[in-house]
């Protein structure tokens, strides 16, 4: 595995130099787009949208549309614009990593310690691990600014990018259920089937069943056959009542 960012953490005054190496793949089959009528791959060209001619790579430039025009960009003014370029992954403060919505994560990274810092690699990580916090910190990588939060994983210290608060789009437009009134026995049920449901977290039990399912059409396929897809079917409660449903899915769980 190929790192792709050498830096160093800032952990106040002491800095543990570290490799980081993407933790994550995608699992969706990489699938070409073809002519229908030869499976000739299809390529995407730069078209100017008046001339309907291709552009060529140097004469394109990009432009921000501000009211009626747009206002073109040069190398100056995104070099002007970059965060300064650092290498050091700097901790601005610790929090409980559950105050932090699902909603904020994009991708992680795992960390390596370069050989002259694996002893703070590893005081930070046991102090992580203890404290039950996680680190918010900044860094740039490709030339953009990243928040983080740094947390531990498997005796390894994960750096998970999160996104800043204006790229969370506002609820003012969202129709909201607060005006929905809910019994207390139908809460009750509601908690006995979250309870009834409930188990330890296991991502090993989830797998991309999408992705297997065509693979599996791909290759009965290509040998001329076609393959036999099981389609599930979902279950319906013989009830309207919300009471009903709920009570007929606890003994659903029960029976199975």
């Amino acid at each position: 595995m190929r790192s792709i960012w050498k830096g160093s953490i800032g952990f106040g005054l002491v800095n543990i130099p570290v490799k980081l190496y993407s933790g994550v793949q995608n699992s969706n089959l990489d699938l070409d787009m073809l002519d229908e009528r030869d499976h000739a791959k299809i390529k995407f060209m730069r078209v100017n949208e008046n001339t309907q001619k291709e552009v060529p790579y140097d004469k394109i430039v990009r432009g921000y549309f501000l009211k009626d025009r747009y206002v073109v960009l040069d190398k100056h003014d995104f070099e002007e614009a970059a965060p300064e370029k650092t290498k050091i992954i700097e901790l601005e403060n610790f929090v409980d990593i559950k105050e932090i919505s699902p909603i904020y994560y994009e991708t992680s990274y795992y960390t390596e310690p370069e050989k002259q810092g694996r002893k703070a690699y590893a005081l930070l990580l046991k102090a992580l691990e203890k404290s039950g916090k996680a680190g918010v910190a900044r860094f740039v990588l490709r030339n953009s600014e990243n928040l983080c939060v740094i947390h531990p994983m498997n005796n390894i210290i994960v750096i998970t990018k999160i996104r800043f608060d204006q790229e969370i789009r506002s609820l003012a437009d969202i129709t909201t259920v607060d005006d929905i009134n809910i019994t207390k026995k139908e809460i009750d049920v509601g908690l006995a089937l979250i309870k009834q449901y409930s188990a330890k977290f296991d991502l090993s039990s989830f797998k991309d069943d999408y992705s297997d399912e065509l693979l599996k059409i791909i290759k009965a396929k290509s040998k001329g056959k076609r393959a036999t897809v099981k389609k599930i079917k979902p279950q319906k409660a013989s009830s309207d009542d919300l009471y009903d449903q709920l009570m007929q899915s606890l003994t659903a769980k029960k029976g199975a």
